[in-house]
């Protein structure tokens, strides 16, 4: 990230805490504990109609039963208002309605109380948090990604990202592993499209735990941001491609949209155009419209043009706190311009999707808090031990200890965790469970404190080695052989081979596909 505006000291200290979207999710805890049809209003109803006297009915279990509001399913006419109508209701409902046949055979919708972001109320809040605020979220995720690819970014050489990346690769597949595997032992069958949840890691929260916790300036918070960075890109794609519209198959011709959106981008960037805004409004406007129409999330829309945003030569780092930089790019100034108002909106986005039932808690929120904190950590760990033992060292100042602390950080998925939610069920039932589980991932950065603290370095050290080394026995067979990191590097520079992580793994004989996987 580059240079941030200098806020005043309050507001910049709001910021830098998380505490509007920590402040949201408390708010949405207890509304929706304490009074859950005023919290079901002031969500899914349109933002114009909440205090009028017509509104949904719920029934003994929860459910709530639209009648004869056939304006958002049928067709509307195409005003500034009738056209997102026309579109919501005819061919974006995702996760929402739900016809059913009535005695009659004519179809009522039924619509649970999570599933209006989109078709039922297209000015609920839920819709404006979800499906547009959240847009300008992943275009700053974007442009972080777009700047550490940039010469002095955390992407830039590549060689210099590889074991973060391996980490990056590990916190995807370890949360996924765990996820699997607890399903098949103590969930069900349907739970089992929720693997995408725990994947992605906070990175607002990641850092400022990380912070607290190693102090301003040491190695391991820039790896932490590289891991969450680059497993945030990986969760775009999930939340694309893994999650359309399970009642709408995905459109994709719609997503030709998509070109005139990035021509418009390219063309603006070809007449040097210096302001963000064309390129944000207009191009992105029509990638909105794009994944909108075809069923995708219409959040990552930003993702396409956002690259094509004249930014710096060169990337400057990730949160830097140097405030003397005096010129912005555009690319800069988009971030600079609305950052402060994406943070602060994180306490609507909190509120619209934290909203859920103590009482809801079952086995989906351990797998959830377990994939997240176990699966993290193992993961990160396991690969960024076994990539620095293939050539590929950690960074310079971070330790074994070090490492599986940042591995744990990893673990707060609470924001894109939150969203994969709403897109992995359409099941309120569900969606609550997994939301919970999400919401308990902060303690990932209790324990985290934990270990940092109590754990000495040397002795957690040792501890950690011999642990890899058991897990990795166990999982690679004996004709495969890791050889420690010096010793490859040594081995390599003597045979003039130029690449240590093909010898990284002495094979004694041809090692079985299962080996080749992994």
């Amino acid at each position: 990230m580059s240079h941030a505006h200098k806020q005043p000291g309050v507001v910049q200290r709001l910021q830098e805490f998380s505490v509007p979207l920590i402040a949201g999710v408390v708010a949405a805890l207890l509304v929706a504990n304490a009074a859950p049809d005023l919290y079901h209003r002031l969500v899914h109803d349109p933002l114009g109609g909440l205090f009028s006297s017509h509104h949904e009915s719920h029934n003994e279990h929860g459910d709530c039963e639209q009648a004869g509001n056939s304006s958002s399913h049928g067709p509307a006419s195409v005003t500034a208002v009738g056209f997102v109508h026309a579109v919501s209701g005819n061919s974006h409902e995702i996760h929402e309605a739900h016809g059913t046949p009535d005695s009659h055979g004519a179809a009522v919708t039924t619509a649970h109380p999570e599933e209006q972001e989109h078709g039922h109320s297209p000015w609920a809040l839920a819709f404006i948090v979800n499906d547009i605020f959240m847009v300008f979220f992943f275009g700053i995720a974007a442009k972080e990604i777009t700047e550490s690819c940039l010469p002095g970014g955390a992407l830039n050489p590549p060689s210099k990202a590889i074991n973060p990346l391996l980490g990056t690769i590990g916190g995807v597949l370890g949360p996924i592993a765990v996820f699997l595997g607890l399903n098949s032992m103590i969930g069900q069958a349907e739970w089992a499209c929720g693997w995408g949840i725990p994947t992605a890691t906070d990175i607002a929260l990641a850092w400022l735990v990380a912070r607290l916790l190693f102090g301003p300036g040491h190695p391991a918070i820039s790896f932490l941001l590289l891991l969450a960075i680059a497993d945030d890109a990986i969760g775009l794609g999930i939340i694309a491609f893994a999650y359309p519209d399970p009642h709408n198959p995905v459109q994709w011709i719609q997503t030709a949209w998509i070109i005139p959106g990035v021509a418009v981008a390219a063309g603006l960037r070809w007449c040097n155009v210096q302001n963000w805004m064309p390129y944000v409004f207009i191009g992105g406007a029509f990638c909105w419209f794009a994944l909108f129409s075809a069923h995708l999330h219409p959040a990552l829309a930003l993702v396409f043009v956002v690259p094509l945003i004249p930014g710096p030569k060169r990337d400057d780092g990730l949160f830097q706190e140097d405030m003397t930089q005096s010129h912005y790019s555009p690319l800069e100034k988009f971030e600079h311009q609305l950052k402060l108002p994406v943070d602060f909106g994180l306490f609507f986005f909190a509120f619209a999707n934290a909203g859920v039932s103590m009482s809801g808690v079952n086995n989906l929120t351990w797998i959830v808090l377990a994939s997240l904190m176990i699966g993290k950590t193992l993961g990160i760990t396991l690969f960024s031990w076994v990539g620095s033992k293939c050539g590929f060292p950690l960074p310079a100042g971070i330790g074994l200890k070090d490492l599986v602390v940042t591995a744990m950080i990893a673990g707060l998925g609470l924001t894109v965790a939150l969203f994969v939610s709403n897109q992995a069920f359409a099941d309120p039932a569900m969606q609550g469970a997994a939301k919970m589980g999400a919401l308990l991932s902060v303690l990932a950065g209790v324990s985290a404190w934990a270990i940092s603290k109590l754990a000495g370095e040397t002795e957690f050290g040792r501890w950690v080695e011999s642990g890899m080394q058991r897990i990795v026995r166990s999982v690679v067979p004996d004709s495969v052989r890791i050889q420690p990191a010096r010793q490859v590097v040594r081995s390599s520079s003597q045979s003039g081979n130029s690449t240590p992580f093909l010898n990284a793994l002495s094979i004694d004989q041809p090692p079985s596909l299962g080996v080749w996987v992994l």
